[in-house]
């Protein structure tokens, strides 16, 4: 198993970047993301660093709650990172926008839980030369962040002697936009690594001056989140719960005024 039980048997092979799904899950061929496919959103493209930084597994959950998440359009992940590092940058994803799903008219949120090691996840309120809001949300195993609709974010390994895992909520026809992430170069903030793996910031000049606001993991009542349950057990004890991430029209006014 990973070190925090995510509600359902999966096991992780870190030597490999894979999972391994108990005999009640389903779940898909591992995708291994390169270190070619990230390259043009790091602060020095031309790095070396881990092949495959990180592994996806796209769509995986409880037999029993197969034809359900699929009737909701409701898809669960889970991501492992690489231990070490891309140059000067932790191990981290090149960052993107969820694209508008066709079955909601919308782009949609994205509901993260750390299952192992220490992450960051970082998210701007756009990817324009005026990113507005941003954040570095520093995140424990088992805690909880989310990611709100139209959104420039990335995830990052926080700690680069170990792999990072996590899991997520999020919709079924997703896709994700790159284009004006890749324009700039990356996102508006750089992560790199200080002495004793500490992580400090470097603003991307090809954006507008903007603040970054670190902070850590908090809960999220108005979700109606419980602390210290699985996301995969809550959506398990009330299969509406995560509406929001398929529907996120409903929580229009909480996306109006976000701050993770």
């Amino acid at each position: 198993m990973v070190a925090f039980y995510p509600g359902f048997d999966i096991t992780a092979d870190k030597d490999n970047l894979s999972f391994i799904y108990g005999a009640d899950v389903f779940g898909p061929e591992i995708e291994k993301r390169e270190l070619d496919d990230i390259r043009k959103s790091l602060r020095n493209p031309q790095t070396d660093g881990p092949e495959v930084p990180y592994a996806i597994a796209m769509d995986i959950g409880k037999k029993k709650d197969k034809i359900n998440l699929e009737k909701r359009f409701l898809l669960y992940g889970a991501v492992i990172y690489s231990k070490g590092s891309l140059g000067e940058e932790p191990i981290r994803s090149q960052g993107h926008i969820h694209a508008i799903s066709p079955s909601c008219g919308s782009s949609t949120p994205e509901v993260y839980e750390i299952w192992e090691g220490k992450a960051i996840i970082y998210m701007q309120e756009t990817a324009r030369n005026d990113p507005g809001k941003c954040f570095a949300v520093y995140v424990k195993e088992g805690g909880v962040v989310i990611v709100p609709p139209n959104w420039a974010h990335c995830t990052v390994n926080a700690n680069p002697d170990k792999n990072m895992i996590f899991g997520a909520w999020c919709i079924r026809d997703f896709g994700f936009e790159y284009a004006d992430i890749r324009a700039h170069g990356g996102l508006a903030y750089f992560p790199i690594l200080k002495e004793e793996n500490k992580i400090a910031w470097v603003r991307n000049e090809a954006y507008d001056a903007s603040t970054l606001i670190e902070k850590s993991a908090r809960e999220y009542p108005e979700f109606n989140l419980k602390k210290g349950v699985p996301i995969y057990t809550q959506y398990e004890q009330n299969n509406e719960l995560f509406n929001f991430v398929t529907k996120p029209f409903i929580a229009e006014n909480i996306w109006s005024d976000y701050e993770p």
